[in-house]
C-alpha cells in the first residue's frame, strides 16, 4: 500500500498568534523576539519577510531592514497552549503524529483513509478545523513520504495545500532549486551551484564522480533524496518531549567559572520544570552558541533517570568542560541545558537512594519557596560564584 504522509506547518506561527490576539498588529510587519541589544528574531510575519527579515536573524539587523516593524516579546506559554489545540486536532485523524516543533508535524494517514476519506480530504478537514478552533492558517503537503510532503507544504504558503501523487514526484521536484532540499546547508548549496548543479533535477542526474567531492560517501543518498526517495516512518512523539532552558547573554562570556555558574541556573530551571510535570530524564543536552553564531550541542546519558538538579547540573558541567577544553577562551553568547529521553518511572539504584533523598528534599524546598515568592527569590550557591547580575 502506498503511504500517505501529511506535513502540516503553521503559517508564521508565533507572529500569527500575536496578530490574532492583538488586532492592532494585523496587516503590519511584526517581529517576535528578544528586544535587547542581543535579541534574536524568533518569528517574522509575512509582511516583514518582504524586507528580508527571517527567524534566527539578530534583532539589530532585522530592524535595519525594517525600522517600522512592530516588535513583540515571545509568549511561549501562549504558543504552547495554541499548539496543544492544533495537535489535538491531528490526533482526531491518526495516532501517528510526529511533532517536530510547536507548529509543525508529520502525520501518517495511510490507514485513516478507509474511515475518514482520502489523504487530500483529511488535509482539507485539518486545515478547516485549525482555522475554526484557533483562527490561524496552516500549510499542508500531502505526499508518499516525509521528504516530499515537507517540500510540498512550503510551495504554496501561506494557507496552502499541495498534493503530490507518486507519479508526480519527479515532475514536482525536478524544477525546484537545490536549496529546497532539507539538509543542504548554506555552505553546501553554493558549492553545488558553482559546478552547475542548480535544480533538484541537476542533482538527481549528476554523475557520482562530480558529486563525490561535495558529498563523499553520502553521494548516492543525496541523489536519492533529490529524486524524492525516503522510507523514514512517522514516529509518534519523536521529539522526545525534551524540556530545556537557555539564555542569551548581554555580553559574550569566555570565563569558565562564570559559564558554569550560568549553567547551574539553567540546569536548575530545567529540573524544576521536570519536577512540575512529573518527568524524569535519562539524557542531558548542552547547547552552546559562540560569539559568531556557530551553534554546538553536546549530550550524554544520565543513569539512573532523574529530575534532581544536582545530577543534571553535574552531567551538563562535564559536557561544557569537554567543549571548553576543545575550544579554550572562546566567547559564548548563548547557553542552554535540555533534558530528554523522558520517563515517568523512577529507576533509582540502591546506593544512590540516600543521596537522592537529600537532593529531592533540597529541590522540593526550593520549589516551594519559588512558588510562593517567585523564581528570583532563592538561588543555589553554586550558581552565584563569579556570576554577574543581569
Amino acid at each position: 500500500m502506498t503511504r500517505s504522509i501529511l506535513h502540516v506547518d503553521m503559517d508564521a506561527f508565533y507572529a500569527s498568534v500575536e496578530m490574532r490576539d492583538n488586532p492592532e498588529l494585523r496587516g503590519k510587519p511584526v517581529i517576535v523576539g528578544g528586544l535587547g541589544g542581543r535579541g534574536v528574531v524568533a518569528a517574522a510575519s509575512y509582511e516583514v519577510r518582504k524586507y528580508g527579515v527571517h527567524s534566527a536573524m539578530p534583532m539589530r539587523e532585522a530592524l535595519k531592514r525594517c525600522p517600522h516593524a512592530a516588535c513583540v516579546r515571545p509568549r511561549f506559554d501562549r504558543y504552547k497552549a495554541v499548539s496543544n489545540t492544533v495537535f489535538e486536532i491531528f490526533h482526531r485523524f491518526t495516532p501517528l503524529v510526529q511533532g517536530l516543533s510547536l507548529d509543525e508535524a508529520f502525520l501518517d494517514v495511510t490507514h485513516s483513509q478507509a474511515a475518514l476519506g482520502s489523504a487530500e480530504s483529511i488535509a482539507k478537514q485539518i486545515k478547516q478545523l485549525i482555522f475554526k478552533e484557533t483562527e490561524l492558517t496552516a500549510s499542508v503537503g500531502v505526499a508518499p513520504n516525509k521528504l516530499v510532503a515537507k517540500i510540498a507544504s512550503d510551495l504554496r504558503k501561506p494557507d496552502g495545500l499541495v498534493v503530490v501523487s507518486p507519479e508526480q514526484v519527479t515532475a514536482i521536484l525536478d524544477p525546484l532549486p537545490i536549496r529546497r532540499l532539507h539538509g543542504l546547508g548554506n555552505k553546501t548549496s553554493p558549492l553545488l551551484e558553482r559546478i552547475g548543479i542548480v535544480t533538484l533535477r541537476d542533482l538527481r542526474l549528476a554523475p557520482d564522480a562530480t558529486l563525490r567531492s561535495v558529498f563523499g560517501k553520502y553521494t548516492s543518498q543525496m541523489k536519492a533524496r533529490a529524486a524524492g526517495e525516503d522510507d523514514r516512518p512517522v514516529i509518534p512523539d519523536y521529539d522526545e518531549k525534551q524540556i530545556s532552558s537557555e539564555t542569551t547573554f548581554d555580553k559574550d562570556i569566555a570565563d569558565p567559572s562564570r559559564l558554569h555558574a550560568e549553567l547551574v541556573q539553567l540546569a536548575d530551571r530545567t529540573a524544576a520544570r521536570l519536577r512540575s510535570q512529573g518527568w524524569l530524564s535519562e539524557r542531558v543536552t548542552v547547547k552552546i552558541r559562540r560569539h559568531d553564531f556557530k551553534t554546538y550541542t553536546r549530550q550524554c546519558a544520565v543513569r539512573p533517570a532523574t529530575q534532581e538538579t544536582k545530577p543534571l547540573a553535574a552531567a551538563a558541567a562535564k559536557l561544557l568542560d569537554e567543549w571548553i577544553k576543545a575550544q579554550p577562551r572562546t566567547a559564548i553568547r548563548l547557553l542552554g541545558v535540555g533534558a530528554g529521553d523522558l520517563t515517568a518511572q523512577p529507576q533509582l539504584e540502591l546506593f544512590s537512594a540516600q543521596e537522592s533523598k537529600k537532593n529531592q528534599h533540597l529541590d522540593a524546598t526550593l520549589d516551594d519557596i519559588r512558588a510562593k515568592f517567585g523564581n528570583a527569590a532563592v538561588s543555589r550557591a553554586s550558581s552565584l560564584k563569579n556570576r554577574e547580575p543581569h
